[in-house]
């Protein structure tokens, strides 16, 4: 009889597996953390940058930008320390913004955030629509250049676009969970830095052309000659490039889900203040390198959208390239910003009716694995053709993503994360330290009334020649 073997005993630790809320072990790092925050900056506002630019000219404008850019890297560093709830490091664990903002803050706040917060998802999801029959429309237009000469009409309705772009997201948001598109992410963080990269080198490349760095010290000039305007279409442009530029740095509202992705020892709070630092200055300076070739290659005339208002026209190919990629992009991004909306919705409804097959009953298909949800079907087929037949109506690139930033800017990046962070410290009312941040927080929100303002008045303008339909 051979003698019996006896196995290696392998002992470990269960926090060598789990996290101290019981969860599979974190990975993340500071590089992962700076690579999340780049991906979910860089996007679809980087376009309009070049124009908000002109606006303001070669003063203001970049300043602006590093303002924003250091206002919004300081709440990031504040919302970042209230990951955790009193101890920051063995403090309960908040896993959303909104979880955040009920620990810290209470009830009636965490709904006030909350319908903020989907309210801008909703009005993102409008945005992304818009962009993308901008996008296609853009392909066919630089073809009928290419073939037609540069003086050709090529005047095409964007509305066959929009609608493609809603049957399309149609098919998407049938698929159930967020975790079940971490696919389509990637694809879309891919297409963003390719567009991005071909609009900074058809800059360059214009620039070069021109011999010369076009643009004022003080952006669009005042009066009735060539790109001249009034003084009140001056004060609310500026006041909507405000808006262009906070939407372009918007990315709070998911600060807190990146930073549950972090490993710890270190605290998650460390890992996350170095993360915040890498990704504001590397987006800053992609930004600041996008925007300002915008501008030096078209100055005062620089388009709404870099890429889709035919500053450029050729190599009309590698601008047919970055508009399928914009589009790409724009199709995994609604995805992004709708899903947490849509699993609202039907978490609700769940509670509500929890009797209702209509709500609860899956179906399947036979001999497959594809299941399908009635209320899912129809309530999320409702929203995309609510936010399609929307953007039908306002198909205005620049004045939506000046809301869209207005809305999201104070409140969620500046309002919430000082208010948050005064509670989760304890800092004593009408302290030093309180009033800075007080003052912070007012500032900031006048110039996101400012930037409302402005953009709003833009969509009152463009009504009055605009037909809807």
């Amino acid at each position: 009889m051979s003698p019996v073997t006896e196995l290696p005993i392998i002992q470990f630790e269960l926090s060598d597996v789990y996290d101290d809320d019981g969860r599979a072990k974190r990975t993340g790092t500071v590089w992962t953390t700076s690579a999340h925050i780049i991906t979910a900056v860089i996007g679809s506002g980087v376009l309009s940058i070049a124009w908000a630019i002109a606006q303001l000219g070669w003063i203001a404008g970049p300043a602006v930008m590093i303002l924003f850019a250091i206002v919004v890297y300081y709440t990031s560093t504040l919302l970042s320390e209230c990951y955790r709830t009193g101890d920051p490091v063995t403090g309960k664990r908040n896993y959303t913004y909104t979880d955040a903002v009920r620990a810290n803050l209470g009830g009636f706040k965490f709904k006030m955030c909350g319908f903020i917060q989907y309210l801008n998802l909703f009005g993102t999801s409008i945005g992304y629509t818009i962009a993308a029959s901008i996008s296609m429309l853009a392909v066919v237009k630089s073809n009928c250049y290419h073939s037609k000469g540069h003086d050709s009409a090529c005047n095409f309705s964007s509305n066959p676009y929009m609608i493609l772009f809603g049957v399309i997201q149609i098919f998407f948001s049938q698929i159930p969970d967020f975790d079940q598109i971490s696919w389509l992410s990637i694809v879309a963080a891919i297409m963003s830095f390719t567009y991005s990269f071909i609009g900074l080198l058809l800059g360059i490349l214009q620039t070069s052309e021109n011999g010369r760095f076009k643009g004022s010290l003080t952006g669009v000039s005042i009066g009735t000659g060539g790109n001249g305007i009034t003084e009140t279409q001056k004060i609310w442009r500026s006041f909507q490039a405000f808006g262009d530029i906070a939407f372009a740095y918007s990315y709070s509202i998911i600060l807190i889900e990146i930073q549950d992705t972090i490993r710890s020892p270190p605290s998650e709070v460390k890992t996350m203040k170095k993360g915040c630092k890498i990704g504001a200055v590397t987006t800053t300076l992609f930004y600041m390198a996008c925007g300002c070739m915008g501008y030096a290659a078209f100055g005062n005339d620089a388009p709404g959208n870099l890429l889709t208002g035919f500053g450029f026209y050729n190599p009309y190919w590698l601008i047919d390239i970055a508009n399928i990629t914009i589009t790409v992009h724009l199709i995994g991004a609604y995805q992004v910003f709708g899903q947490p909306l849509f699993a609202f919705v039907e978490n609700h409804a769940k509670r509500t009716w929890p009797d209702s097959n209509f709500v609860n009953r899956d179906f399947s298909f036979k001999s497959t694995n594809i299941k399908f949800n009635l209320f899912r079907l129809v309530w999320r087929t409702s929203f995309v053709v609510l936010t399609t037949v929307l953007s039908m109506l306002l198909p205005f690139f620049n004045d939506v993503v000046g809301i869209l930033g207005a809305l999201g800017f104070w409140p969620l990046t500046v309002y919430f994360p000082v208010e948050m962070y005064i509670a989760q410290k304890k800092i004593p009312k009408w302290s030093t330290y309180w009033i800075s941040l007080q003052m912070l927080s007012v500032a900031c929100f006048i110039v996101s009334i400012a930037a409302a303002a402005g953009s709003i008045a833009g969509v009152i303008l463009d009504l009055k020649v605009y037909r809807p339909f």
